[in-house]
């Protein structure tokens, strides 16, 4: 509330109580019409006391001495205000009182005083004082008080006045977001809804360790819309488009989606991508090798054109070699229009290079299922590769109803990359550190901070320890998926003897395999089935493949995925021995809840898209309403695409 103070105000004794014949002669003062403004709010004990300290704004109360009802002015004294004591001071003559002790009645009201300029004004609220029989209420008085060597008042700044005004603003807005905060905080607990799952995952409820029950209404939607134009045919494109992928084979997964939608937006002719030969897994195998390229073409045939190579009639015909170009990573669909279009138009032939997780996460939504259908679909493996990924997981389950694949990332580049120390003493350090010096770039790091920051991967000894702790029995059947162990058979044994149903790749097809070994893409590919069709997914990592089977799962009916809250799980690791294994088996399921694979672990537009791809995931209709506030996953028709979930209502293990 804003007021004015009027002209003149009157200050001085005022005696009330019985009634004199001879009314005393008031004094009065004037107060010069500058403007003076004076704004009351309702504020905090701790933020009046720091505007008290800058000679902002002082408290006074109201009181009755000595037979007159004036303002007293006392020296330092506490004021008792919503449980907080603030103190006033004197200044200039000035000072506040306050005493709340009244004779004859009880003071409620508090006064807020704005100092503005070089003249003093304050206004106080009265809501209830009964002094000897006299009754006031409501009412706001304008006061001002003159030291004993009366100064010139000074024009009022204008600045202050609009700051104190946003100020309040400020606070008022601050509280309403308090108090909605609040009631949301107790709607969620006071409403029992059965099906209410917070989006942060981290719900009361009981969890099926094996399958998720809130992933059942969900399915993956890609399917193009009708107002999605058709692809340019090749002739009336911008020109051909090349693009070398790097990395290893998830990786390069990345990069390859990612162009397909590059394609479309420079309405460009896709030439089958390059893969890496280069990289550290020293693989020289082609698209061909590993993805069926027919199948790639016609798959997106209405989506962008496609071509294994650009026409050897029109590479005679260029004066030039084609142009290559790097973009910067994370890079909009802007930026594709106004840098690289322009070039291609120019040239008709353009190589983009190491090209992986150079589109922005977040683009339009018809995009972004482009981007579902070229992974989920399109990218589909060669014959021999799927039939003998599906070969092994017909063993797998050939021998138990279900199983895990545990995904483990433990090659000794990759520890080296990390920084991090994983027991080994010296012989450890040294070889590691040795590794390290290929990276000329890395800085050095800290392990044990790593560590704590969540940024090491688990052992495998550590990962037996978080599925035990999780509810899997001994008993389970485990499928490994990695390379090269460093440490060998001895880092892999407390893995063993946690779960001793333990396989491999290598012990499920031992002659079979021999064609794949000297290719680390195709043997990844076969790791990739395997983990793709588990009951349960598990990682020791956020690497490309853990992050692109998460996607995938999500996609295909939220089949069960556990990723290790490393962080908070390093300091249970380290103080394991200081605990019972219930203790830690609880711990450990307080820590994993969001971490879980359900539909509501990550809000919409965060993370990786390649991870949570929410823009192609939808809830099927009729079914009720699991995840709140989840503006990514939109209703579709059932016709769109079938539901791929997990298998089976067998027994239930709860976390």
């Amino acid at each position: 509330m804003t007021v004015a103070c009027p002209d003149v105000i009157s200050v001085g004794k005022q005696r009330r109580g019985r009634k004199q014949k001879k009314k005393r002669k008031k004094r009065k003062e004037q107060l010069p019409n500058n403007g003076n403004i004076i704004v009351s709010v309702i504020l905090p004990c701790p933020i009046l006391e720091i505007l008290r300290r800058q000679r902002m704004v002082y408290l006074f109360k109201r009181t009755k001495t000595a037979g007159n009802n004036n303002i007293n002015i006392p020296s330092h004294s506490p004021l008792l205000f919503d449980d907080c004591v603030c103190w006033g001071e004197r200044e200039e003559g000035f000072a506040v009182e306050i005493s709340d002790e009244v004779e004859g009645g009880v003071v409620v009201a508090v006064v807020v005083v704005f100092v503005m300029g070089g003249a003093k004004a304050w206004m106080f609220s009265v809501v209830s004082v009964n002094l000897n029989g006299s009754v006031l209420s409501n009412k706001h008085v304008c006061w001002r008080w003159r030291s004993s060597a009366a100064q010139q008042s000074k024009p009022i700044s204008w600045s202050l006045v609009f700051g104190l005004m946003l100020f309040s603003l400020g606070i008022v807005s601050l509280f309403t977001g308090h108090v909605v905060s609040d009631l949301d905080w107790y709607s969620r607990r006071l409403v029992k809804q059965k099906l209410y799952f917070k989006l942060d995952g981290s719900n009361k409820g009981p969890i099926d360790i094996w399958k998720s029950e809130n992933g059942k209404s969900f399915y993956g939607c890609s399917k193009r819309s009708r107002k999605f134009p058709h692809a340019v045919r090749e002739r009336s494109s911008n020109g051909y488009l090349l693009i070398a992928a790097s990395g290893g084979l998830n990786q390069q997964r990345t990069g390859i989606s990612d162009a397909v939608v590059v394609a479309r937006v420079l309405n460009a002719t896709l030439v089958v991508p390059e893969l890496d030969h280069n990289s550290y897994w020293k693989d020289n195998s082609d698209f061909v090798n590993i993805f069926d390229v027919n199948w790639f073409i016609s798959y997106l045939v209405k989506d962008v054109t496609i071509v294994k190579k650009v026409p050897d009639k029109f590479m005679r015909s260029m004066e030039k070699n084609p142009y290559s170009m790097r973009v910067p990573r994370k890079s909009p669909p802007e930026y594709y229009l106004d840098q690289v279009l322009p070039i291609l138009k120019r040239r008709r032939v353009l190589q983009l290079t190491k090209f992986d997780y150079r589109l922005a996460n977040n683009i339009d939504e018809e995009l972004q299922k482009l981007r579902c259908r070229a992974n989920f679909h399109a990218l589909r493996f060669t014959k021999p590769i799927q039939e003998l990924g599906q070969k092994l997981v017909l063993r797998m389950r050939e021998m138990a109803i279900r199983f895990i694949a545990v995904h483990l990332r433990f090659e000794p580049d990759m520890l080296a990359f990390s920084g991090c120390y994983f027991g080994g003493g010296d012989k450890e350090r040294y070889e590691l550190a040795e590794i390290r010096k290929r990276w000329e770039t890395l800085p050095d790091l800290d392990a044990d901070g790593e560590r704590s920051r969540g940024k090491c991967p688990l052992t495998p000894h550590e990962v037996g320890l978080m599925l035990r702790a999780l509810g899997f029995a001994n008993d389970t059947y485990i499928y490994v998926a990695s390379g090269e162990i460093y440490g060998g058979e001895e880092t892999l044994r407390p893995l063993r003897d946690l779960f001793p149903n333990f396989y491999t790749k290598e012990k499920l097809a031992n002659e079979e395999l021999k064609p794949f070994l000297p290719f680390s893409s195709r043997l990844a590919a076969i790791d990739y089935i395997v983990c793709d069709e588990s009951d349960v997914f598990v990682t020791n990592n956020n690497g490309n493949m853990a992050r692109i089977l998460a996607g995938r799962r999500r996609y295909m009916g939220h089949k069960r995925t556990i990723r290790p809250n490393a962080k908070r799980l390093s300091s249970l690791f380290m103080e394991r021995d200081k605990m019972d294994w219930d203790t830690f088996a609880r711990k450990v399921k307080a820590v994993q809840r969001g971490y879980m694979g359900e539909p509501d672990e990550m809000r919409p537009g965060r993370g990786e898209f390649h991870e949570y791809p929410y823009s192609c995931i939808c809830k099927k209709n009729g079914e009720s309403e699991q995840v709140r506030g989840n503006q990514g996953l939109k209703n579709r028709s059932k016709e769109e695409e079938p539901v791929l979930g997990a298998n089976g209502d067998e027994q239930v293990f709860l976390i």
